[in-house]
């Protein structure tokens, strides 16, 4: 049976329409589904019970549960079970700015990057849009409160997930569903170019991340395969033109990994490859896992490898370290339960 979550207002609406049925129907159970909040549709009590029966034969609503939960300072790591038994996480990390939740769009990933644990993972299958809304709703019911940032970040590729991923933007940052700001929410992408080029044409400002990690095409070649597909050149050539249709800044991810991309001259040229970009570098130390043979950097080479950006003029950070008493590498918590 269909997750009502799958459908957006719209289908919603031609579902009621070929019901015979009023179309503000739909935007009576979209409020109660994301603003109310209920987890059965006999709660919604403004709907005639013929209404409610129809809506019990050819939708459910819930269907993962959350098998594990690993909790450390300010973050809380969630591992789900899905409705055919796989497994998939989503991250909440509490910010002063609110409360952020970073989600998975895949069961796997084929992107194959050499650092990620969820990489050594292969994909086994496309969330739904539905999958994708319920990490927030089953998050927002456990801790109740408020997920007031999504980053599209953790296991998958988002582009690879390309229609599901657009109909949950739709969803959750519709004013009748869960009305998150379009720039509240940031998608990250390794790189596929053709999709980069149609989220540009999309009608919302959400935030676009780029998972660099790398300043030249043999460093990364060597450490994402992605990149012999779609090189650093052509990529930020996208980039520019993303930034000139859009008129929004590119976030940088680059994570530091010791004696590969954490030299001084891996700064300077990384200065050299976005200077021209309206862009943000989020510099990350990397989260060593038991499984992979990289190493993080020392605390001299990231803060050395910055301050080579800053005197650069490049507007640079270094993330804010999370979950380090917990299994905090995106992907660790669900392989110890496949290992």
């Amino acid at each position: 049976m269909e997750s009502i979550y799958n459908k957006t207002l719209n289908e919603l609406e031609t579902y009621f329409l070929e019901k015979k049925d009023k179309k503000y129907r739909a935007t009576q159970v979209f409020e109660w589904l994301y603003q109310k909040k209920v987890s059965s549709f006999t709660q919604m009590s403004n709907l005639k019970k013929e209404v409610i029966e129809e809506l019990n034969q050819d939708f459910c609503i819930e269907t993962m549960t959350v098998e594990k939960v690993e909790k450390d300072i300010d973050v809380s790591k969630y591992l789900f079970r899905l409705k055919d038994n796989e497994k998939i996480e989503a991250v909440l990390m509490n910010h002063h700015y609110g409360n952020s939740l970073c989600i998975s769009t895949q069961v796997g990933c084929n992107m194959g990057c050499k650092f990620c644990e969820s990489g050594r993972l292969k994909k086994v299958r496309n969330l739904e849009t539905s999958e994708l809304v319920e990490q927030i709703l089953q998050i927002e019911h456990l801790c109740q409160t408020r997920i007031s940032h999504v980053v599209v970040m953790g296991i998958g590729e988002p582009f690879d997930n390309y229609d599901h991923l657009v109909k949950f933007i739709e969803i959750i940052n519709h004013p009748k569903g869960l009305a998150l700001g379009s720039r509240h929410i940031t998608v990250s992408t390794c790189g596929i170019i053709p999709k980069i080029k149609e989220f540009m044409t999309l009608p919302y400002q959400v935030n676009l991340a780029i998972s660099l990690h790398a300043p030249n095409n043999e460093i990364r070649n060597s450490i994402m395969p992605i990149n012999k597909v779609y090189n650093i050149n052509e990529l930020i050539k996208t980039l520019k033109e993303y930034v000139d249709k859009t008129n929004r800044r590119v976030t940088f991810e680059y994570i530091l990994l010791k004696g590969i991309n954490d030299r001084e001259q891996d700064a300077i040229e990384l200065a050299n490859l976005v200077r021209d970009l309206t862009c943000y570098i989020n510099l990350i130390p990397y989260n060593e896992t038991n499984n992979l043979q990289f190493k993080r950097s020392d605390y001299e080479s990231i803060t050395k490898f910055y301050d080579i950006l800053k005197k650069n003029k490049i507007n640079a950070t270094i993330r804010r370290e999370f979950g380090s008493k917990i299994s905090a590498a995106c992907g660790q918590l669900r392989s110890k339960k496949e290992d």
